[in-house]
């Protein structure tokens, strides 16, 4: 018979399961939508995807097309879309590009933690603004911030919680906690976080840093690009070790650090754009991402997947 600690773990693991295949079966009815009309702007929507979150995907990805009226799709394959995946994907989305995962060149960056998205984007956005948008995530009304910083050609971030600002990363490591950069224990974005003065990375300098969320991010023209993330990755292994540095996680940090380094990112207002940590949305949530932790919680997820159904569907 299984220990307490085990039934609850068991029972919690059947539950979210549950809930998953529920949120599932709710997000079908998306097909039951008309398909978006892709714009050749300048602008690309991005992500990186796989059978597994196909529906949500399009939630996601209609609901912010649906708000911001601009862009067109490109699609990273992380290996398992299936020919029927794709054949939705061409008449929801306008026939959008779609890139597999084997064509990214890693280089000397780590594998198996989506830093394949991030080189493919920083490839995209020689001459395109490019968002990259999670497909947990869902827009739920109007993101004008979303729309100033693509015409003001400046980058945007969804903050990592409502007190990240954006600082030289000498003044960002006094407001870290200390936390020790070489433990095991210690979570690969906060280890980094640790050691950000000791990263040059031909980085701008003061160079700056911000705690932010690549589920939703935007990413100007031009800018830093592979030589930049190839260096930070080099000397961040180079101080952390190889087994420490390739956990998942440390995209997220150069992410972060791109975002940072073009002059003054938008920070989007966390009261209307935020990460879902188990608490009722605010009622004027323009954009929430359901982060793995807390995704099925409190059926919010379900409901912000139905609203952006039903708006879709006018």
């Amino acid at each position: 018979m299984l220990a307490a600690p085990a039934m609850i773990q068991l029972r919690d693991t059947l539950l979210r399961k549950l809930r998953e295949q529920l949120h599932l079966r709710q997000s079908r009815a998306v097909l039951g939508t008309a398909p978006l009309l892709p714009a050749d702007d300048g602008v690309i929507l991005y992500s990186m995807i796989g059978t597994k979150v196909l529906l949500p995907y399009l939630v996601a990805i209609k609901s912010l097309h649906q708000h911001l009226r601009r862009g067109r799709i490109v699609i990273l394959d992380d290996g398992t879309l299936t020919p029927a995946d794709k054949a939705v994907l061409a008449y929801h989305l306008g026939d959008p590009e779609i890139r597999h995962i084997a064509e990214v060149d890693l280089g000397p960056c780590p594998r198996g933690c989506v830093w394949e998205r991030l080189l493919l984007l920083l490839e995209l956005r020689k001459d395109a603004y490019v968002i990259q948008v999670d497909s947990d995530t869902v827009t739920l009304g109007p993101v004008p911030e979303v729309a100033a910083a693509i015409d003001q050609g400046c980058n945007f971030t969804l903050k990592g919680e409502d007190s990240a600002r954006w600082l030289p990363v000498d003044d960002f490591v006094k407001t870290t906690p200390g936390f020790d950069p070489f433990s095991p224990e210690t979570h690969v974005q906060g280890a980094t976080e640790e050691i950000l003065p000791q990263i040059h990375a031909g980085l701008p300098q003061p160079s700056y840093y911000v705690r932010g969320c690549a589920g939703f991010a935007g990413f100007a023209p031009g800018g830093l690009g592979r030589k930049s993330a190839e260096d930070f990755s080099r000397e961040a292994e180079a101080i952390l070790g190889h087994e420490s540095w390739k956990r998942w996680g440390s995209e997220q940090v150069m992410s972060n650090v791109i975002v940072a380094n073009e002059g003054e990112p938008v920070l989007l207002p966390y009261d209307r754009y935020l990460n879902f940590w188990n608490e009722q949305l605010p009622a004027d949530t323009r954009f929430a991402h359901f982060i793995g932790t807390y995704r099925f919680h409190l059926g919010a997820y379900a409901e912000a997947t139905r609203r952006a159904i039903a708006a879709l569907k006018g």
